[in-house]
């Protein structure tokens, strides 16, 4: 499974690289049994079996199940900075935001993608905390904009461009799931995007 740990972040240290590799091994373990085995029924044995740490150890890294599950949210504004920082020079800041989010979220296998965001959908708590985290996004990638771009008066743009771009791709992701993986998830962002850039 591809999970958004697997997209190259900044330069980080042995103990930080090692804890990221374990985190994401637990993660990978976790949404590959939720998808064969159902998620009420996954453990946390079996989570810790599968990826041979204690169930002890298993706390260090997430609190539960649910963290699993969101922790792709939780880790993607840090991962679209990340490719953002490539994107910003000579395009418009919208342009920018587009190719950092395709870069990130174009590699996930789509039948992961929809059985995922089905069993999102299956926990009302679940869901909440996944809106809380678009929040988060759009508030991640305004300060990238805005420290790029820090000229006066932009700010309310700028602010604008973070909110449209991650509710772009939630558009696509939501379309990929109510298709059932019919069409490819880079010709869903695109045509979110294109639908943008035709209102503005």
């Amino acid at each position: 499974m591809t999970t958004i740990t697997n997209i190259d972040l900044p330069s980080e240290g042995l103990r930080e690289r090692k804890r990221r590799e374990t985190t994401q091994r637990i993660a990978d373990v976790g949404m590959r049994l939720f998808i064969e085995k159902g998620y009420e029924a996954t453990t946390l044995d079996d989570i810790a079996a599968g990826a041979d740490i204690s169930r002890r150890t298993f706390f260090y890294y997430f609190k539960s199940k649910d963290d699993i599950l969101l922790s792709m949210q939780s880790e993607m504004g840090e991962v679209l900075v990340a490719a953002l920082q490539g994107e910003l020079e000579g395009k418009r800041p919208l342009d920018a935001v587009r190719s950092a989010i395709i870069k990130v979220c174009a590699p996930f296998p789509a039948a992961d993608m929809i059985a995922i965001d089905c069993i999102m959908r299956s926990s009302d708590a679940v869901q909440a905390r996944k809106q809380a985290t678009y929040v988060q996004q759009e508030k991640i990638l305004f300060e990238v904009l805005r420290k790029q771009w820090p000229e006066e008066g932009r700010e309310t743009g700028l602010r604008m461009v973070a909110m449209a771009a991650v509710g772009a791709m939630r558009l696509a992701f939501d379309t990929l799931s109510r298709e059932g993986n019919k069409r490819p998830i880079l010709e869903l962002l695109n045509e979110s995007f294109d639908a943008l850039e035709n209102e503005i």
